[in-house]
């Protein structure tokens, strides 16, 4: 787009700066939009963050504790085994 005014064939300056004002107040509408739009997208991906923290700490535990199952159990069999 360019930024040229339109060619007036005459008649009332009134008939014209309403459009003139109209693109700027849509642009500033849409950037409006768009500023809420990424606000919303940033706080979803804030909610997605959280999760999967929670996710991977889960995850953690739960390595943690079949290891140490294992391992009690690998070192029951050798006590047992050693008859002790």
């Amino acid at each position: 787009m360019s930024d040229e005014k339109p060619q007036r064939a005459g008649g009332s300056r009134y008939l014209y700066e309403p459009f003139e004002y109209a693109r700027a107040d849509t642009v500033q509408a849409n950037e409006r939009v768009q500023d809420e739009r990424w606000r919303a997208l940033e706080y979803r991906l804030g909610q997605i963050e959280q999760t999967l923290e929670r996710v991977e700490r889960r995850v953690w535990f739960t390595i943690f504790g079949v290891t140490a199952a294992v391992l009690s159990e690998t070192v029951t069999g050798l006590l047992g085994g050693a008859g002790l």
